[in-house]
């Protein structure tokens, strides 16, 4: 079926007024999220724009359609076939369905090339023949219902979300509604259509009409008013559309700044339709986490940006709502959708909060749970006041117990900072997500036989979630200073010729300068493992202190069968207890001691301390491990 081509904005056109309501009232929009979206949770971007364009006079309407396919998989195939990026499997199922007969793997031959990094789907439960069967019969009879199901002769417009391994699934559905309702524009948008992806897509996949490029907020509403007058939308800044055949793309204007005049997101069909199937908690919303947004970019990476970080592809500037705005917003959605738990959005959270916002939370004994991603530098007394606001999870970017690492990274922080944040994490009870990433140019194999021999000492702290060689990302400072770099492999069985891949992979295979082998990292690989299971066995590894002046007493209780009671007095033990709050430098450790011991016996005890593995030096720095024993205070 041919492109569908819109007619050019000129500039008398870019001139003209707003729609009308009744013209605005003719142009109902619904916005689709589909596989393979968490189904655990609704999609903010659904019900943020949808709410923008009621406030802009549009009939607007969410279609969770992930939902659906979920519920004909089951919850648990679902997440396992959606969860990992590796040789993106969930794209690859829709691929058929969204190229036809120039889908490029009709016979599965992605299972044979890569049987080893799909192992994880295990082969028991999800071989080879029920994939093909599941792409074959399950893919297209959900999508045959989705277009069966649902009103379409009454929607003039229908968005897409797409990040990460949503693209077939979202080209799928449109390529069905373009053959039965011709009159429908499709719109997509999300983090796959950043930067020169939009574009790209737009020129090689004929149901793509137009693309938002960047922030939808302003861009989508105005290519609605666009629509409905019949300027059509090319000119507009922030999309991408073709035009007599050729590919339009304006720039997007600046950023959304003033995040406080946003709406509430609006998840009503998401609680609706997930009832519907079957799919909420046994114990209903209440277990649900809603996503909200506080922050956009992140005030760190506009400064320092990490090197592997593909985050904010349009733009990194930060801007945060008010404290005032957050705490109303959250009161709003806890009363509408029966639940206090909330995810934060945010690449990182506003450090202004911490005065300011979970302050009040505090003084308001609020009942919320909490997950906000952060910097690993927080003091003590932040994680204090993080805990008692109810943030009950944080991601904080650790990455790695190397401050060498680190500081390839761009992260910021010292390691010392890293496992600090670890140790009061677990002593105020805050879940902490976090992996250890690899493969970074200027790394030496000290730098990791330092964290094997580190992590022994740390099993009384949260385990890392994985560990594994870095992703390549689009828009990350390491994509850029890559000239070797090719599109991840898997995209070759999923697009088909006619799409340039390196316009539209987000994930890139590459050969970076001065990178070590994987034999280099087998011992922190291994150290992790042992440190994921410690405990398994019953006995949980704890490592505390009680101090009183010139008195500390350290319980070792990390490895089973070795456990044992150290005694300290005098400045020795106050010097332990001084690099406990957070890490210090010997000659800090000699000012906290008011010089009651000599500057050589303090850097000798803290030598003594670490042999002991019950403090870690870190270049200048030295931090205590143990946690204070007792309730937390």
């Amino acid at each position: 079926m041919p492109a569908y081509s819109l007619p050019l904005l000129n500039a008398a056109a870019a001139q003209r007024p707003e729609a009308d309501p009744r013209l605005r009232a003719q142009w109902p929009a619904v916005l689709v999220t589909m596989p393979f979206m968490d189904a655990n949770r609704p999609s903010i971007q659904l019900g943020l724009l949808a709410a923008i364009l009621r406030e802009h006079g549009f009939p607007a309407h969410t279609l969770h359609a992930n939902l659906d396919f979920a519920a004909r998989l089951g919850l648990e195939r679902y997440h396992r076939l959606g969860e990992r990026r590796s040789r993106m499997v969930a794209d690859w199922l829709f691929s058929v369905a969204a190229f036809g007969d120039q889908a490029p793997d009709h016979h599965g031959r992605l299972f044979d090339d890569f049987a080893d990094d799909l192992a994880y789907l295990g082969d028991a439960e999800l071989p080879r023949e029920t994939l093909l069967r599941m792409r074959d019969e399950d893919v297209p009879a959900y999508l045959d219902a989705l277009v069966d199901g649902y009103d379409w002769d009454q929607v003039r417009v229908v968005g897409f979300s797409s990040t990460f391994q949503q693209n077939t699934a979202s080209f799928a559905l449109a390529r069905r509604l373009r053959q039965r309702f011709p009159h429908i524009v499709t719109v997509f948008g999300g983090a796959n259509f950043d930067g020169e992806m939009g574009p790209e897509w737009i020129r090689a996949v004929d149901c793509v009409d137009v693309a938002v490029v960047g922030e939808g907020d302003v861009a989508l509403p105005r290519l609605m008013h666009a629509l409905a007058t019949g300027a059509g939308p090319a000119g507009i800044p922030g999309i991408a559309c073709r035009v007599d055949g050729a590919v339009v793309t304006t720039a997007p204007e600046a950023a959304l700044a003033r995040l406080d005049e946003s709406p509430h997101p609006d998840y009503d069909e998401f609680f609706d339709r997930s009832a519907r199937l079957g799919l909420l908690p046994a114990d209903g919303p209440t277990r649900v986490r809603l996503p909200f947004e506080s922050a956009r970019g992140c005030w760190w990476g506009a400064k320092h940006h990490c090197t592997f970080c593909g985050l904010n592809g349009g733009t990194m500037q930060f801007r945060a709502k008010s404290a005032e705005r957050v705490a109303g917003e959250l009161v709003a959605q806890a009363r509408r959708y029966r639940t206090f738990r909330f995810e934060a959005v945010d690449n990182i959270v506003d450090m202004s909060y911490l005065k300011q916002l979970f302050p009040a939370f505090i003084e308001q004994e609020t009942g919320f749970e909490l997950f906000y991603e952060v910097k690993a530098n927080l003091t003590r007394d932040q994680v204090r006041t993080l805990a008692h606001a109810g943030v009950s999870a944080i991601q904080p970017g650790i990455e790695s117990l190397s401050s060498h690492v680190l500081a390839l990274m761009n992260k910021g922080v010292r390691a010392a900072q890293n496992i600090n944040l670890l140790r009061w994490a677990r002593y105020y009870g805050i879940d902490v997500s976090w992996n250890i990433i690899w493969g970074f140019p200027g790394e030496t194999e000290q730098d990791y036989a330092e964290q094997a021999a580190l992590m022994p000492h740390l099993t009384h702290l949260q385990a890392p979630n994985g560990t594994g060689r870095l992703w390549l990302e689009r828009f990350s400072p390491l994509y850029r200073g890559s000239p070797g770099k090719v599109p991840e492999h898997s995209y070759r069985y999923i697009y088909p010729p006619s799409v340039e891949l390196g316009k539209v992979a987000y994930f890139f295979e590459y050969d970076l300068p001065d990178a070590l082998p994987d034999t280099a990292y087998a011992a922190v690989a291994a150290g992790a493992a042992h440190w994921k299971a410690a405990g398994a066995d019953g006995h949980k590894p704890v490592l505390r202190y009680w101090a009183a002046p010139g008195f500390v007493q350290i319980y070792d209780g990390r490895h089973a069968g070795a456990e044992g009671t150290y005694t300290f007095e005098g400045p020795v033990a106050d010097l332990y207890a001084a690099c406990s709050d957070r890490p210090l430098t010997a000659n800090a450790a000699y000012r906290r001691l008011d010089g009651r011991l000599p500057a050589e016996a303090i850097q000798q005890t803290l030598i003594e301390y670490a042999r002991r593995g019950l403090m870690v030096l870190d270049g200048d720095l030295a931090l205590s491990l143990a946690l204070p024993a007792g309730a937390p205070r």
